[in-house]
């Protein structure tokens, strides 16, 4: 009984150790990919990594099939982190979310700094005051 217990125990660590190095490939292809979606963009990617986010099954032409969904954070001006996100089935990039950038043209952006206040659709944010519960 030690002999079968024994095999079964290589047999789950053999398949631990081919998903690992699967799932590693894979997200080097998606740091390839992201890479390659920032640049075409005009977007930098920070950290020059990506993080396995969630795993779904997916139905592509009658077939179910895996999808990955990476996370990852870009730079639009260097001075902030936004988040991004990519999906891949197998080596190919079936979705993607990007930050978005708001171009304001440059007599309301004048209109808006002659305002004394916020603009009417902002709510402004107070502190949080210390109220925790225990």
């Amino acid at each position: 009984m030690s002999d079968l217990s024994n095999l079964l125990l290589l047999l789950a660590l053999g398949g631990i150790v081919g998903l690992w190095l699967k799932l590693s490939v894979a997200r080097e292809r998606a740091v390839q990919e992201a890479r390659r979606q920032c640049q075409q963009h005009g977007l930098q990617l920070l950290d020059e990594t990506v993080g396995l986010r969630s795993l779904r099954l997916r139905r592509v032409n009658g077939l179910r099939m895996i999808e990955r969904c990476y996370g990852f954070e870009v730079s639009i001006d260097g001075h902030d982190r936004e988040p991004g996100r990519l999906w891949m089935i197998g080596n190919t990039l079936s979705s993607l979310s990007l930050p978005t950038i708001e171009l304001l043209a440059q007599d309301e952006t004048i209109a808006r700094a002659a305002l004394p206040g916020p603009p009417d659709n902002v709510v402004p944010l107070h502190p949080r005051t210390n109220n925790r519960l225990h």
